[in-house]
């Protein structure tokens, strides 16, 4: 009896060993450490024996200006930020709050239903911005095939301050429902964020604490002489303090200074 090829070709596949895939998520709504921090861990792993398949989710274009691990990909999601009062708004978009929420929430599910992630690693927003990952992380434990982490720095603020804000946003009761880790990127030694924050038991039993992420892999990147090191705690502190120091350099030619393309600084974590 003849058999076709492409009868054969579902049962060859299937049989294929599918290599490891993470996706990455962060808001991304002030400032750029939240993807730094994932761009961080997606190089740790892209140099691992694991070798997976890393998909970032970001909410600012300007991701893409950042040299990526081999074989990475970002999905961009149209830009938040936070106004003057503390409230979010579309950064771009003329359209309300509510759209664009409702927008970035549609086209992260979308991208985790069809990307299948083996792992999803947020960075420190348990449901996303304004609840934004709340529908694709319900999606993801009801399919039962992703183990999702939350990725914590080690300073998040006042503890007081922290204690408000999770208490407002229910981040306990997200990490218990629908993550399975908590990676704390920092040393027990120098700053325990369980003991400062007093965290609950079951949501210190979660927590890993992976050491601070290394970061002279990034320095490579760059020549000595593009290279200027500067420290700036956040964003809007940074702004000005940096596009004075392009100017002093190389004129007032920096428009917008997280876009100018000839400009190499190092933020920190």
């Amino acid at each position: 009896m003849r058999v076709r090829n492409e009868s054969l070709a579902a049962p060859i596949v299937s049989m294929e060993a599918r290599r490891l895939r993470v996706a990455f998520y962060s808001h991304d709504t002030m400032g750029l450490g939240h993807l730094r921090r994932n761009l961080l861990v997606a190089n740790a792993l892209a140099s691992s024996p694991l070798r997976p398949i890393p998909l970032l989710i970001a909410g600012v274009r300007e991701a893409t200006a950042f040299a990526m691990p081999p074989g990475t990909d970002c999905l961009i999601l149209p830009a938040l930020r936070k106004s003057s009062t503390g409230l979010y708004e579309a950064r771009s978009l003329d359209v309300s709050i509510a759209d664009i929420i409702a927008l970035r929430a549609r086209v992260i599910r979308g991208a985790l239903e069809a990307f299948e992630p083996d792992v999803l690693i947020v960075d420190n927003v348990p449901r996303g911005a304004l609840r934004e990952l709340e529908s694709a992380l319900q999606h993801l434990r009801k399919a039962g095939r992703t183990r999702c982490v939350l990725g914590l720095r080690d300073v998040i603020d006042e503890p007081a301050a922290v204690k408000i804000e999770w208490s407002r946003l229910d981040n306990e009761d997200a990490i218990r429902d629908f993550y399975d880790e908590v990676w704390a990127y920092s040393d027990p030694t120098v700053y325990n964020l369980v003991r400062e924050y007093r965290f609950s038991e079951e949501l210190a039993s979660k927590v890993r604490f992976t050491g601070y992420l290394d970061q002279r892999a990034r320095f490579g990147l760059f020549n000595e002489d593009d290279v200027c090191p500067l420290a700036a705690h956040g964003l809007r502190a940074g702004n000005t303090c940096c596009a004075r120091l392009v100017e002093v350099r190389t004129g007032p030619v920096w428009r917008k200074p997280l876009l100018w393309p000839n400009c190499r600084l190092i933020w920190p974590v």
